[in-house]
């Protein structure tokens, strides 16, 4: 692929994690205006975004099976297909059983437009001296859509008062998922792979060997640690600063609770764009497995400074800035180290399993969040597992051997 063609892939991919991770990410908006109309508790609503997640991750190594074999871009295309009706269900739901059905739906097609397949694209037609700066640029787009999406949704509920317009207008942004995928045509290099590799590795082979890594093994048990921090921050911290009473008044600018908490999700995104890029850019220098350990550890300090420090529109802020930095780094660095370790063969059907893991962590994260506050009436507990969690991960981090496989050596080189 030329140099052309691949960051036409790079700018396709980006904007598809904008729109379906963004659009994703904005949920937690609803969270009390749906909850009040349908007369479920936090924890249902909680349930049906966790269940979502959860299938996300896990028909993820099916979808990146699909993509591996019959290329990328069909599969996010069907996915975002799949991901578009799971929305309308949403939009007209009435019930906690339509609740959970477009969860369901938005969960799987998600699996198949999110990371896994797309980051494949990247890694396959992006040349290996330019793959981490790529890979940077395109999972910002998942950053760009907390940015720029959760407010907007925010400003469109207080505007309209009302969650379903909010959800409608999603759902037709949504549809740009469908089509984007004409830049993301990776079948040329899923051949040329298949062919340098002697086309002998079966995906049961290639299976046995990832699970037989140890290195492996603790990349996907670590990456659940993330999946937890992110879908419980993601899911809850609007409705959290909205309990809170906190508002925010600047230049004559008033941002109700509500708006502010879809302002801090925005921050998150808006300061992960950098952080995304230069994560993913140190990858290309320092060992991957030791920026994963500093990242993990530098978020439980976030969270206990969240924690210690006064409540304020201004600690809220700094919380969502600091957050966003080393929100989703963690996905270049991860991926890319999958690609590094194994080779491009079988990357988005490995990349699919270490994100089963990461969604494991979101279904746990976003059900227990709304759990634990029907219990306690409060989510002082969540923020402390979520620091605990977060030093566990780095010490899974610290011992994995970050060296090729003499198979993907001699696939691709250094």
């Amino acid at each position: 692929m030329t140099p052309r063609s691949y960051w036409t892939a790079v700018w396709c991919g980006f904007l598809v994690l904008t729109i379906g991770l963004g659009v994703r990410q904005s949920f937690g908006i609803f969270l009390k205006p749906v909850s009040a109309e349908l007369h479920v508790g936090r924890e249902l609503f909680s349930f049906g975004t966790a269940v979502s997640m959860l299938l996300m991750g896990a028909v993820a190594p099916f979808s990146g099976r699909l993509a591996d074999r019959f290329g990328s871009a069909p599969t996010i295309a069907g996915g975002g297909a799949v991901y578009v009706l799971g929305m309308i269900v949403t939009a007209t739901m009435h019930d906690g059983f339509m609740l959970i059905l477009g969860n369901i739906l938005v969960g799987i097609g998600l699996s198949a437009a999110t990371f896994g397949p797309v980051l494949g694209v990247i890694l396959r037609v992006a040349p290996p001296a330019k793959q981490a700066l790529a890979v940077g640029i395109c999972s910002a787009g998942g950053s760009f859509g907390q940015f720029f999406i959760v407010p907007l949704a925010a400003v469109l509920q207080s505007y309209f008062g009302d969650w379903r317009p909010t959800m409608w207008a999603l759902t037709i942004l949504a549809v740009l998922i469908m089509v984007l995928p004409i830049g993301l045509n990776d079948r040329k290099e899923i051949a040329a792979s298949k062919k340098g590799s002697g086309g002998s590795q079966t995906t049961r082979e290639a299976l046995a060997e990832a699970f037989g890594l140890r290195s492996y093994v603790l990349l996907v048990t670590g990456y659940f640690v993330c999946g937890f921090h992110v879908a419980f921050v993601g899911g809850h911290l609007p409705a959290y600063i909205s309990d809170k009473g906190i508002g925010l008044s600047l230049f004559g600018i008033e941002l109700t609770p509500i708006e502010l908490g879809g302002w801090a999700i925005g921050m998150v995104g808006l300061f992960n764009i950098a952080g995304a890029i230069l994560w993913s850019s140190m990858g290309g220098r320092y060992k991957r497995k030791n920026l994963l350990t500093l990242l993990y550890l530098l978020r439980s300090l976030v969270f206990l400074g969240f924690m210690i420090a006064p409540l304020s529109a201004a600690s809220v802020l700094i919380f969502a800035g600091s957050l966003g930095f080393l929100w989703l780094g963690t996905v270049p660095l991860t991926t890319s180290l999958v690609g590094f370790i194994f080779g491009p063969v079988h990357v988005t059907m490995l990349n699919g399993i270490v994100f089963f893991g990461h969604q494991v962590g979101s279904f746990v994260g976003g059900w227990g969040g709304g759990l634990l506050f029907d219990l306690q009436g409060n989510y002082d507990t969540m923020w402390w597992i979520s620091i605990a969690l977060g030093l566990v991960s780095a010490a899974m981090h610290w011992p994995i051997v970050e060296e090729r496989l003499p198979r993907a050596a001699a696939l691709q080189p250094a």
